[in-house]
């Protein structure tokens, strides 16, 4: 199969490039300004490859439903938490939400894997023999081809170098200006002007 899986952690992926914002000239309040572009993100992660499936997971603030609601439209299939719940850590229901979808089409494509595509750069619980990384492995050793999209300053050092050395590792941080956008400073803030995202130049993208 050569069909793209698309597993998304919009947590890690947005945060993180709020986190780069801040290091760029971008003007003032470049972390609350920062946006990532869906459908560059998107067209990126598939690479003109057919998605045979695409999974999100992410959070509830009102402010990001039109995002929500574009993923959805675009046959993503979105799980959203609420990251104020004291029952959990923030990340660690979706992430283990995420590493079961990932799970259950390794099991549903047993014989016939496809392409794993991984939007984030967590690698926690790998030593514990749990987490991203070891999901990964768990599915190259089936078959599966792996690539993982994530900000070269956050990805887990192993799991990037596992990466590199089985699959494909992008780092997003080459894609910066066309998978993000800036919004304009909101009033009584330090003025600062939009920016839009650049086209994006796929040749630049290797691909397992």
């Amino acid at each position: 199969m050569e069909s793209c899986f698309i597993y998304w952690d919009n947590s890690n992926t947005f945060h993180e490039a709020q986190r780069l914002a801040e290091e760029r000239s971008e003007g003032p309040g470049a972390r609350y300004r920062v946006r990532v572009h869906f459908d560059s993100l998107l067209a990126l992660a598939n690479a003109n490859r057919p998605v045979e499936r695409a999974f999100a997971v992410g959070s509830i603030p009102p402010e990001l439903r039109q995002l929500w609601n574009r993923m959805e439209a675009n046959g993503i299939e979105v799980t959203l938490f609420d990251r104020g719940d004291p029952h959990r850590g923030e990340q660690d229901v979706p992430d283990r939400l995420l590493q079961l979808r990932m799970l259950e089409d390794a099991l549903d494509y047993n014989g016939d894997p496809g392409i794993a595509v991984l939007l984030s750069g967590d690698g926690a619980g790998y030593l514990e023999g749990a987490g991203f990384h070891r999901t990964l492995e768990r599915m190259h050793d089936r078959g599966w081809r792996i690539e993982i999209l994530s900000w070269a300053h956050s990805c887990n050092q192993r799991m990037r170098q596992w990466a590199e050395a089985n699959g494909v590792f992008v780092a997003l941080d080459d894609f910066y200006d066309a998978i993000t956008f800036m919004v304009p400073s909101s009033p009584g803030h330090e003025f600062a002007l939009p920016r839009s995202p650049s086209p994006l130049d796929l040749s630049l993208r290797q691909t397992s």
